[in-house]
């Protein structure tokens, strides 16, 4: 577990919310293992012990695309324990990965969640940040640039919306390896995740207002304190590592489930 504290003149910052901001993204259900995923219902229960607010930053699930009319089967009962998570008064956010980009209005209307596809600036527990899900910005190879490309088109998507769900969804099995970051060697992970670092270090620089850089995607967990008070974070991996992150005014932890801070 890694832990950071915000000091300026050698005191902790007076805290400026009471807020306690859960994060946890790359969970691939669909495509984990049995462990992993009844793991995650477990930790689903426990997040109101754990901060007041749930933050997904994607690839919640390795497919997901929303029809005018259906919501896939596979993930019901996630989606269940997040409906019932809302109505304790937890808030929840959820990001698109390059899994599962292709929210639609179901998150928003029928769930009470809001649906990220792109990069958007949230405030987490009183820190400004900037939150992706960190496909498509640092890619290694051409093919995933393309396909990062392919996927986002609008014509694509418009595509396979006109495809049975059924065929829809087994079309998605068969494509899954070649967005899958679980085919890449840990040398090749290894660098996204360098590159994702000095990508995140060159937004602090640019955005000076930014007190917090936060992607997922490389599925490597990274908490670094670029300068004093502004931080990189990627809460890892929740797919075999089942990994996860708090943020709070006063501090930032990185975490491994079952542990608790």
């Amino acid at each position: 577990m890694k832990r950071l504290r915000h000091f300026t003149g050698g005191r902790i910052i007076p805290p400026v919310s009471d807020e306690r901001v859960v994060v946890v993204g790359d969970a691939h259900l669909g495509y984990a293992g049995s462990g992993d995923e009844e793991a995650f219902q477990e930790f689903l229960e426990a997040v109101p012990s754990l901060g007041t607010r749930l933050l997904v930053t994607g690839d919640l699930f390795d497919f997901w695309f929303e029809y005018r009319s259906v919501i896939p089967r596979r993930p019901f009962r996630t989606l269940a324990r997040l409906a019932a998570l809302k109505d304790r008064g937890v808030a929840i956010e959820v990001f698109g990965g390059n899994h599962d980009r292709w929210g639609g209005d179901f998150w928003e209307k029928d769930l009470g969640i809001p649906f990220h596809r792109e990069g958007v600036d949230l405030a987490l527990a009183g820190r400004k940040a900037w939150v992706h899900h960190g496909d498509g910005l640092v890619e290694q190879k051409l093919g995933g640039k393309i396909i990062h490309r392919v996927t986002r088109n609008p014509l694509t998507i418009m595509v396979f919306s006109l495809l049975h769900p059924t065929a829809g969804f087994w079309l998605a099995d068969r494509l899954s390896g070649a967005l899958s970051e679980g085919t890449k060697t840990g040398a090749v992970l290894d660098a996204a995740a360098e590159a994702q670092q000095r990508f995140a270090r060159s937004v602090l620089a640019g955005r000076p207002e930014l007190q917090l850089v936060l992607l997922a995607h490389t599925h490597r967990q990274r908490l670094v304190e670029m300068e004093p008070g502004r931080f990189y974070l990627n809460a890892g991996q929740w797919v075999r590592d089942r990994q996860y992150a708090i943020i709070t005014p006063q501090e930032i932890r990185t975490l491994t489930w079952p542990a608790q801070p």
